[in-house]
C-alpha cells in the first residue's frame, strides 16, 4: 500500500488550483525559472516561490540552480504515488462495472 504521508502530500500539493497551474507549466516546458513563472501568472513572485517550494516537499519538481536563477523541472516520479494509488482502485472500478454489465444485459438483453 502507498504510504499515507507520501499520497497525502502530493494531493495537497495539486489540490490548489494556483499550484496545480505553475505545475502544468513547469510540465509543459523542459526548464523554467521563478521569473518565467511569475512573468506569465496572476500571482507575485513571492506567491511563486511559495508554491513551488510547496511542490518541491511533495516531491513533483526539482529545481537546479546557476547563477542568480534557479531552474525547476517535473520530478519524473513525482506522480508515482498518486498514479499507484489509483492503480490500486482501478481493480475495484474494473470489477464494479463487469458486474454492472451484466446486470444491464440481464434487464434488457
Amino acid at each position: 500500500m502507498i504510504e499515507g504521508e507520501t499520497i497525502t502530500g502530493v494531493m495537497r500539493a495539486l489540490a490548489d488550483p494556483t499550484r496545480r497551474q505553475l505545475f502544468e507549466r513547469i510540465a509543459a516546458a523542459e526548464e523554467v525559472t521563478v521569473i518565467e513563472l511569475t512573468r506569465t501568472s496572476h500571482v507575485t513572485q513571492g506567491a511563486v516561490s511559495q508554491h513551488l517550494k510547496t511542490l518541491k516537499q511533495a516531491g513533483l519538481v526539482r529545481e537546479r540552480p546557476e547563477g542568480r536563477n534557479v531552474y525547476y523541472r517535473v520530478n519524473p516520479d513525482g506522480l508515482k504515488p498518486l498514479a499507484d494509488w489509483m492503480s490500486h482502485y482501478r481493480m475495484v472500478w474494473r470489477d464494479n462495472i463487469a458486474a454492472l454489465k451484466r446486470i444491464l444485459k440481464d434487464i434488457d438483453p
